[in-house]
């Protein structure tokens, strides 16, 4: 769609993905909350637990490339359906799983699930809204921040009240199965393969352009990860009280969700390119500042969730603008940003141990410098492109008011 106000089925149809994200975003919030009690359940230590987390990676990994290829062959909804009743069998299965072995599959099904959601969810969305779906995409994902902060609340509320923290994992399932019903009563987007036949504007396949997007990916939710992980345990390093320091990441979660709220209205006005360099430059700030000592940590992470929070969203619609997204395209998306959540987070700790805590603000400031680096790369190439002869007729295809700053 590519009126400036979507229909009143395409507004209802992005208020169940605004639901779905919520599902996912609970799903996924869930795992760390829980993971004491699911130790426990299991008779396993803390450090065998830890295998649960590569489950959830490996299946992340095979979701993404999987539910790419099917969103392409097959109607949307019937995907998103499907997969939502594996994410329900996962979430069911998991209070009963006391073998750890159980346990690692049950959570390697929940990985699969989630983000095969998440996939096929972000295709939808761009075939809903085309050009325009940045300011949707941003919603999308705050969505899903969303869910992630309210499920602590309720794992909290079900221990209060029943003494047993797993039957939160069935009530997430509920709420997971009710969003069945309104997803078969709509109709979805037809497959990305025939809504992209005969389009004379389509740009065409580019693999170098491609690259540079799957890099930033990587790149991004590397960052984000590392960040998220290893705050609380530099700060505990640098002498800050463990109380304190856990309380970094709270604010930087804080920031990130309030920020794509932010960048709705923001990116009805601006371009995603503005955006992102709006997002970027914040975040060389920041991480100089951390580096050099002028900001108290606290500031570190408000400041650095605000620059994190619209990158994703609005790199992700950059690309429906500049490329052809594909359900293939947006499982690479998210393989590339499972890959860059698997390898960045695994230099810090060599890294604090090798060379002290200042080897930290040293990393993050890189991966930022790195982001810019490639967001210039695009960006050049992108305007190479579209200097080219070939792409002179699909420029005045554009509509007025998306054309690149």
């Amino acid at each position: 769609m590519t009126d400036e106000t979507p229909s009143p089925l395409a507004r209802r149809t992005t208020c169940v993905y605004f639901f779905v994200f919520i599902a996912i975003g609970m799903s996924g919030g869930l795992l760390g909350p829980a993971l004491p009690h699911l130790a426990a359940m299991t008779g396993s230590t803390m450090g065998q637990i830890a295998v649960l987390f590569t489950a959830r990676a490996l299946g992340n990994i095979l979701g993404s490339v999987a539910s790419g290829l099917l969103a392409d062959r097959l109607p949307g909804h019937r995907v998103l359906i499907g997969m939502l009743l594996l994410l329900v069998a996962g979430l069911a299965g998991v209070p009963f799983s006391q073998p750890l072995m159980v346990l690692t599959a049950a959570v390697f099904l929940l990985g699969f699930a989630e983000v095969s959601i998440n996939t096929v969810t972000n295709t939808l969305l761009l075939m809903l809204h085309g050009v325009r779906s940045p300011p949707w995409i941003s919603a999308l994902h705050f969505f899903f921040g969303l869910g992630s902060m309210l499920v602590p609340l309720v794992l909290v509320g079900v221990l209060t009240l029943s003494g047993q923290a797993l039957g939160t994992f069935w009530l997430v399932a509920l709420f997971s199965l009710l969003l069945v019903v309104p997803l078969a009563r709509l109709p979805g987007p037809p497959p990305a393969q025939g809504r992209m036949a005969g389009r004379d504007d389509a740009p065409p396949p580019d693999r170098r352009r491609l690259g540079l997007f799957l890099g930033l990916f990587a790149l991004y939710v590397g960052t984000e990860v590392t960040f998220a992980g290893w705050i609380t345990a530099y700060a505990t390093l640098e002498g800050l009280a463990s109380g304190e320091a856990a309380l970094l990441v709270t604010l930087f979660w804080l920031t990130l969700s309030a920020g794509r709220l932010l960048a709705i209205p923001l990116l009805r006005r601006l371009t995603p390119w503005m955006v992102l360099r709006l997002c970027l430059g914040l975040g060389l700030l920041t991480t100089l500042g951390m580096q050099l000592g002028w900001l108290p940590l606290s500031a570190v992470a408000l400041l650095f969730g605000l620059a994190c929070s619209a990158i994703f969203p609005t790199l992700f619609g950059l690309g429906s603008q500049v490329m052809t997204m594909r359900g293939r395209t947006t499982g690479l998306v998210f393989l590339a940003a499972g890959s860059g959540a698997m390898a960045v987070p695994t230099l810090a700790g060599p890294l604090l141990e090798w060379a002290g805590t200042g080897a930290f603000p040293l990393l993050l400031l890189l991966l930022v410098a790195l982001m810019i680096a490639g967001l210039v790369a695009l960006r050049r190439h992108v305007r190479r492109g579209l200097a080219s002869p070939a792409a002179g007729d699909q420029a005045r295809h554009r509509q007025p008011g998306k054309e690149l700053p």
